[in-house]
């Protein structure tokens, strides 16, 4: 087992990845094997430490909802499209991880017994208490609900001590850095600011369910090697998303 860093405790022994689709990608709309690679070394460093983790993915490299519906399909057929679309990243994961050396299952909220397991809260958890990685797909099972609404559901039925929002960014900013390069970044941040300022943590339900629940949302730089790492380590990667204060990171 890997050792952690002398003087350093573990910050968290459950936790539920949320990935988007897009992270699987190299060019937003494909799957790259390299980036599946490195995702995987990234995921089994934190698993080697004893650290179990679930994970959630977008489906947005392949098919996005939301996009679809705006261009005229119906919302709820378009949904369940971006749905399957999750499934397909998860059995790419699913592959990458276990080339990787780690056991893992598929869940899925739609029934596919060919392809992965149906959803069972108590089944996810065991598996996870036997080291095995879950990744949950199709999101909620539900249209008109995003993956990340799906992913604070999934936090919390299996009690994860935290969602850790992988993004392409360092964390939270007030404002789009590429636009506004003097935007400020957030070292914490509340749920009822991150609600009230529009920011795009999460959406506003997948918020409202932490907020509701004291689930802490870390946001972070999944691109930076070792950072994943970092934040099961307790250090202060990233953005905390949680009841506390909100203050900014200084530069």
């Amino acid at each position: 087992m890997t050792e952690v860093p002398s003087g350093q405790s573990l910050g968290f022994r459950r936790v539920l990845l949320k990935l988007s689709g897009e992270a699987l990608s190299a060019d937003g709309k494909s799957i790259s094997p390299a980036t599946l690679l490195r995702l995987s070394e990234e995921i089994q460093q934190v698993h080697s430490l004893g650290v179990q983790v679930g994970l959630v993915i977008g489906g947005g490299n392949i098919f996005r909802g939301v996009s679809a519906a705006t261009s005229g399909m119906d919302r709820a057929n378009a949904d369940y499209m971006g749905m399957l679309a999750t499934t397909i990243n998860a059995l790419a994961l699913q592959d990458a991880l276990e080339k990787a050396g780690l056991e893992t299952r598929v869940q899925c909220a739609i029934e596919m017994k060919q392809i992965a397991e149906p959803y069972i809260r108590r089944r996810a958890v065991r598996h996870l208490e036997k080291g095995r990685v879950v990744i949950f797909a199709a999101g909620t099972g539900n249209p008109y609900f995003t993956t990340d609404t799906a992913a604070s559901l999934r936090a919390m039925e299996i009690n994860a001590e935290a969602i850790l929002k992988a993004t392409k960014v360092d964390g939270v900013y007030e404002a789009d850095p590429v636009h506004h390069p003097e935007a400020r970044l957030f070292a914490r941040v509340s749920y009822l600011d991150a609600l009230n300022r529009g920011l795009k943590v999460m959406d506003a339900t997948a918020i409202s369910l932490c907020m509701d629940n004291s689930l802490p949302i870390i946001v972070f730089a999944m691109n930076t090697p070792g950072n994943l790492r970092r934040v099961v380590a307790g250090e202060e990667v990233g953005t905390l998303v949680s009841k506390g204060e909100t203050e900014f990171r200084d530069r």
